[in-house]
């Protein structure tokens, strides 16, 4: 039992967790072959974070956006980035009004609690700036006025790594404010034959294809699972190899020669925040009562990737981010 809590208190964030597993097992069921997407959502949703998504086309990114929205009390809100697109289309704009002389704030799509930036890097930088103050500030700026986002806020942005003609690669700033970058695979043999069936039952079935998620979580039951997890304890020597693996990034050489060779910048200490949040809310969501460092290597390729810079001869060579995360967690000594 952790210092501090009676026994109705680890109960309660018990049976929290157990729903909030319900509630993955529940989307694992209706998104097939994304189990790593939906777990990783999870976390960014307990940790209060944003997330990245990458991924080929027709790989449910949007759907499990989707269904993750329709799983929590709030509201979801899909915006498609065009190069076209304005500032004032995601925040809003002042509107003057006849009858009293005065200005208006009409809101954007912005204000809602779930928000869905689909193929974010097709957008020009003055909109990326603007999502950038909501994901970080969670508030937006209009003339002199500032407005608050609602206290449940989350960007889940959608990137396709091909068709990069007419994108705009998001500046390192911005990526690093995102929480996890999760990268989207295609599944498996038996998990395409599953889709086949589900495809099959609701093409017999088309009343079904527009089910909901039938648990629903509450902004209240988020908010307290948030500060359950702060509870799970970690001890000083996971928080020790957290921070050795950002370090790694950072000064390459001291752990192998060949992340010397691969590494051009490292990682910024919220990727060590990163590493401790999403571990804690790893372990809290399987019901585990402590850190280990099965947790941090868990979590880790979805904090590092999108943080650490390769060398031009790690890309000449093929390496890939992956590939230097995964040496990385070899040459970092284990508590």
């Amino acid at each position: 039992m952790a210092k501090g809590k009676t026994v109705s208190q680890e109960e309660e964030s018990d049976v929290k967790a157990r729903k909030l597993q319900a509630l993955v097992t529940a989307m694992e069921n209706r998104i097939i072959g994304q189990k790593d997407l939906i777990r990783s959502m999870m976390l960014c949703l307990l940790c209060d974070g944003h997330m990245l998504i990458e991924g080929m086309p027709g790989l449910a990114k949007t759907t499990a956006a989707k269904t993750l929205a329709e799983s929590i009390e709030g509201e979801f809100q899909r915006i498609q980035f065009t190069p076209d697109l304005l500032p004032s289309d995601l925040i809003g704009t002042d509107i003057y009004l006849h009858e009293t002389s005065t200005f208006e704030f009409r809101k954007g799509p912005l204000f809602h609690h779930i928000i869905l930036a689909d193929e974010i890097n097709r957008a020009p930088a003055k909109v990326q700036s603007a999502l950038l103050e909501a994901m970080e500030e969670k508030q937006v700026s209009v003339g002199l006025h500032t407005y608050p986002l609602p206290p449940l806020y989350m960007v889940l942005a959608t990137q396709n790594p091909i068709e990069q003609e007419g994108t705009y690669n998001l500046p390192e700033a911005q990526l690093d404010r995102f929480l996890m970058h999760a990268v989207v695979s295609y599944p498996d043999h038996e998990e395409e034959m599953k889709i086949l069936e589900l495809d099959e039952k609701l093409a017999s079935h088309p009343e079904k294809k527009n089910d909901h998620v039938s648990a629903v979580v509450t902004q209240e039951e988020i908010f307290a699972a948030r500060r359950n997890i702060l509870e799970v304890y970690m001890d000083p020597k996971i928080k020790h190899y957290a921070v050795s693996l950002v370090s790694a990034t950072r000064k390459p050489g001291a752990y192998s020669e060949q992340l010397y060779d691969w590494i051009l910048h490292g990682a910024s200490p919220r990727a060590t925040l990163g590493l401790v949040h999403t571990a804690r809310a790893l372990a809290w969501l399987e019901g585990d009562g402590y850190v280990s460092p099965h947790h941090i290597q868990q979590v880790a390729p979805n904090i590092l990737r999108h943080r650490i810079i390769p060398t031009f001869e790690a890309e000449a060579g093929g390496v890939t981010r992956d590939r230097i995360i995964a040496h990385l967690l070899e040459v970092v000594a284990v508590p």
